[in-house]
């Protein structure tokens, strides 16, 4: 499959985390700004349940490449990307 292609998602049953690696320029905004729910070295790197929605939603805001988006998941014209 072509990297540019690929979706990830994690949900904590509130929002889903959108993560399409082949946008990502690993500025670690993500990661300094949310880490526990961030982690790049860990398997899944991200893990939703650790945080809240609002937490969550406002540091997927701070990524510079689109590389994270999120959506709702009662409202999945919510989508932000």
């Amino acid at each position: 499959m072509d990297k540019d292609k690929i979706r990830k998602e994690y949900t904590n049953g509130e929002i889903t985390v959108v993560w399409q690696p082949g946008k990502c320029i690993h500025s670690g905004n993500c990661a300094r700004h949310n880490p526990d729910v961030f982690q790049p070295k860990a398997r899944p790197w991200i893990k939703p349940e650790a945080s809240t929605t609002e937490e969550i939603k406002n540091t997927v805001d701070l990524c510079p490449s689109g590389a994270l988006s999120y959506y709702f998941n009662n409202n999945q014209d919510d989508e932000n990307y």
